[in-house]
């Protein structure tokens, strides 16, 4: 948490991308409905800048000790480092599966207008 302020500090006062100030987090759905729900949830609540839905993912997976197969809906929501334990824990409460798939990956590199972007859409009221 600590690293995460100090990488936001240092972006807003250089005006320069630090790695690791902005994650993408995946997120499979059941179907398009729920899908677009929690994109546009996410939007509302500014845990989220920006929610791409993709559709008809095709996953194959073990549960309860047996493989699955499954179409699933795959969003990739960009947000702050920072939000991501408050946006997981959201998804966590409204996902309609017993255990959602939800996982982020920093950001590495990019462009600054975009970075930018990301952060004026995140903001307050």
């Amino acid at each position: 948490m600590l690293r995460t302020l100090s990488l936001e500090l240092h972006s807003a006062v250089t005006g320069s991308y630090v790695s690791g100030t902005y994650s993408i987090v995946f997120v499979n759905c059941p179907n398009e409905q729920i899908a677009r729900d929690i994109a546009r949830a996410s939007l509302d609540k500014k845990l989220a800048a920006s929610v791409n839905i993709l559709p008809k993912a095709s996953s194959l997976y073990f549960w309860n000790g047996e493989i699955e197969e499954a179409t699933e809906i795959l969003l990739l929501i960009k947000t702050k480092t920072s939000k991501v334990h408050a946006l997981s824990s959201y998804i966590r409460l409204v996902h309609p599966f017993e255990i959602p798939e939800v996982f982020s990956l920093p950001m590495d590199q990019g462009d600054v207008h975009y970075f930018k972007w990301l952060e004026e859409g995140m903001e307050e009221d």
